[in-house]
């Protein structure tokens, strides 16, 4: 296979993986995986929480791919989209738990306007620590802070209402 057709492959699954990452986030773990998820809106107590689970749960479609294109004969570009997904595994690792949860103790600061709109998202999901009204799901892309804060009051809005519907 051709290295560029698999840095194609790399990328479109680093992509990609950003709307699966998403969705993931949005309808499992916001949903029926909110048992794991919920400790990670929650203070922790130690170098680990359960939602840690999921990194390892993602890792093993790349772990298999990596493993059938080099090793089992698979299609080539299977390398390269298991590659893909653990490059995203990569970046969210680096921003999510070292940049904004400071996992890893650092001094970085944000100080360009794509960083600082990701880390203040990512703060303003963290506003809910309930698996319902919740915002910005993603990891490489979110929308402005202002819009999300007014989705946040309409989400408070929302469930004052289903509380007390008279």
């Amino acid at each position: 296979m051709s290295p560029w057709i698999g840095l194609a492959l790399f990328f479109a699954t680093l992509a990609g993986m950003e709307v699966f990452a998403w969705a993931m986030h949005r309808w499992v773990m916001h949903g029926p995986g909110w048992f794991l998820h919920e400790s990670h809106h929650r203070a922790r107590s130690g170098p680990f929480e359960w939602n840690d689970l999921y990194a390892v749960i993602f890792a093993v479609p790349s772990i298999v791919l990596i493993y059938g294109g080099m090793q089992a004969g698979w299609w080539p570009g299977s390398t390269w989209i298991g590659a893909g997904i653990a490059g995203y595994g990569a970046i969210y690792f680096g921003f999510h738990d070292v940049i904004v949860h400071q996992r890893i103790r650092h001094r970085y600061v944000a100080r360009s306007r794509y960083m600082k709109r990701i880390v203040q998202a990512h703060r303003l999901h963290h506003a809910v620590e309930s698996k319902h009204g919740a915002v910005s799901f993603g990891f490489l892309w979110a929308a402005p802070a202002e819009e999300l804060k007014r989705q946040l009051k309409t989400n408070a809005g929302l469930a004052r209402f289903r509380a007390n519907p008279d």
